[in-house]
């Protein structure tokens, strides 16, 4: 483990922190989708309600089928916090099954079906990193009380670490709200990891003249004293499902739907909220969807899985993808392959417990208090 410069607990890189976590066997690799289906509802029947399944909004149908509750990160966790079931397979990616670990009772086990569904944008501030940029800000501040805020999309140890500096967590729908709470309590805010949900939130609050970026991939490329000055520092991340949307995308589908809406997440870059007719959450853009006139046509901005399922949920609503066939999905969200699912359960019905996501007690109590933070606004 590694010491934190400016805060009590320790910490490892998210590499060496889930290496431990196992590989499908290859006898589950060459399974069929009709032979997935009936191991797992045979598991799923011998389990009965000790197990809840969380689907992410980016999962493959495949794998929402089988979900007991689909919805975004947070949404998923409260499910599993408020459900008795003592296994919680979290079909998502790493930070979120850690944030279920956090807010679930002691005697619940969460479950990652795949040890590869690691968010690139979580990866892009580990702890250890933020540690060392934050003592290098706030000696150019010294005077300034700077409040961290980091996105839900986060690993446990940076939500912890924001808790111990006097931050919090928020998530896309009520970032605006965290940024007031933090400049209410104190001068400066450092955002992370998502740089453009940090620009489109400090737009929302007028503030998009306070904006300075901190890159932490260039130190010879950085003025400590002078991104010190501004009340807003971004961290330099971003998801890379949401930064290839283009000005044009847009433009190019109401250039084929004359009556074309366009809903984006938050997450995408400046232009492209600007240029949309809205911005909202994974739960935004469901329920725009879900409240559309039937023949409405609703262009989507997000990962193409999402898309997909509106598509088959709402079949009197045209949902299309907002950058057609160039549109992919969250590699991460990719790893968590059906067979995978199938392992889980049967081994879990086995008696034995597979790929457990647990956050260490430490981080565990600060993260929550910057979860608790969160609720206040």
């Amino acid at each position: 483990m590694a010491e934190m410069e400016t805060t009590e607990f320790e910490t490892e890189l998210s590499l060496f922190k889930y290496d431990n976590l196992e590989q499908l066997p290859p006898t589950y690799r060459g399974l069929s989708e009709t032979e997935r289906t009936e191991r797992i509802a045979a598991a799923r029947e011998e389990l009965g309600e000790d197990v809840i399944v969380l689907g992410h909004n980016y999962q493959r149908r495949e794998i929402v089928e089988h979900a007991d509750f689909i919805g975004d990160s947070y949404e998923l966790s409260k499910r599993a916090a408020e459900a008795d079931a003592p296994y919680v397979v979290f079909c998502g990616v790493t930070f979120m099954a850690e944030s279920a670990d956090i807010i679930t009772d002691d005697d619940q086990t969460v479950i990652l079906p795949s040890m590869e569904a690691s968010c690139p944008m979580a990866g892009m501030a580990e702890a250890l990193q933020v540690d060392a940029a934050w003592a290098e800000i706030t000696s150019s501040a010294p005077d300034a009380n700077i409040i961290p805020i980091t996105y839900m999309n986060s690993y446990a140890d940076l939500k912890a670490f924001c808790a111990q500096q006097g931050g919090l967590v928020c998530t896309s729908s009520n970032a605006h709200h965290a940024f007031e709470w933090a400049l209410e309590r104190g001068d400066k805010v450092l955002f992370l990891p998502d740089k453009h949900l940090g620009e489109n939130t400090a737009y929302r609050l007028g503030m998009e003249d306070a904006i300075a970026e901190w890159d932490p991939w260039d130190p010879e490329g950085k003025d400590t004293d002078e991104v010190a000055q501004s009340d807003i520092i971004l961290w330099d991340g971003y998801c890379q499902v949401h930064e290839r949307f283009r000005v044009e995308h847009i433009e190019q589908v109401r250039a084929e739907y004359s009556d074309a809406n366009v809903i984006v997440h938050p997450e995408c870059r400046r232009e492209v909220v600007e240029a949309a007719d809205v911005a909202g959450s994974t739960s935004t853009i469901c329920d725009t969807v879900a409240n559309a006139e039937p023949g409405e046509t609703w262009a989507i901005g997000t990962e193409i899985h999402l898309t997909n399922h509106l598509q088959r949920w709402h079949p009197d609503v045209n949902v299309v993808p907002l950058c057609g066939d160039a549109c992919m999905d969250c590699n991460a969200m990719r790893q968590v392959d059906p067979n995978y699912l199938t392992w889980v359960f049967e081994e879990l019905a086995a008696g034995r417990e597979r790929n457990v996501i647990s956050v260490a007690p430490e981080e565990k109590e600060l993260a929550q208090i910057a979860l608790d933070r969160m609720l206040e606004v």
